[in-house]
């Protein structure tokens, strides 16, 4: 348990409870430390929302599946992130997506009651949580709103245009298998690689497997 402690005092969210506390809140299960293994689901599509979660480590992405069963990742969390922040407190706390652990992850929850008490006594606790609310709620409505209603090679050309920034290069190096990448705009590994080759043949990119180039 003191290796869990530990992450839990790394935790931007947390720095203003002392160890102690977080030590008497474990011992209470006010605070509960919950592993997942890789491609564990850590909630279900329409699972209620009960507690806050803060990811210690690791990583999770918010799934969606889509009326043709194309699989799209809407977004990736990772250590030092939350989950359910923008939920707990509405009229209806269900997720509305699937949350996936994509590596080994350590949650820690807090229950509902906890994190009402740790809003009235510890001002700074609040204060950093409304700004991870805020920043999240912003994250999650740019992302779907940058996959919402594009055709295929319009998702592909968004991601190449960032990479292409990002990189300071027309020669894009992927970071990512083919199958991931079609993951993160929402559609099958087969339709990314048919997509590819067209946008190839209209003499827009030049590929292989490690890199495309926007010609």
């Amino acid at each position: 348990m003191n290796k869990y402690v530990s992450l839990v005092g790394k935790s931007i969210l947390l720095s203003s409870i002392s160890p102690e506390e977080v030590n008497s809140y474990l011992k209470d299960r006010s605070f509960k430390i919950s592993t997942y293994n890789k491609n564990n689901i850590v909630h279900f599509v329409g699972e209620r929302c009960s507690k806050l979660e803060i990811i210690l480590t690791g990583k999770v992405v918010i799934e969606r599946i889509d009326e043709s069963g194309n699989l799209m990742t809407i977004a990736e969390f990772f250590g030092n992130e939350i989950l359910g922040g923008n939920l707990l407190f509405s009229k209806n706390p269900n997720y509305p997506m699937t949350i996936t652990a994509k590596q080994p992850t350590v949650i820690l929850e807090i229950n509902k009651e906890r994190l009402f008490e740790l809003f009235s006594d510890n001002h700074e606790f609040l204060r950093c949580y409304l700004e991870f609310i805020s920043d999240h709620a912003t994250i999650l409505g740019d992302r779907i709103k940058h996959y919402v209603n594009k055709t295929i090679r319009e998702s592909i050309m968004s991601y190449l245009n960032y990479e292409r920034k990002k990189q300071n290069s027309n020669l894009i190096k992927l970071s990512i298998t083919k199958k991931a990448l079609a993951e993160k705009i929402g559609v099958q590994r087969t339709s990314l690689s048919r997509e590819l080759a067209k946008m190839k043949k209209d003499g827009l990119i030049r590929y292989d497997s490690k890199s495309i180039e926007l010609l």
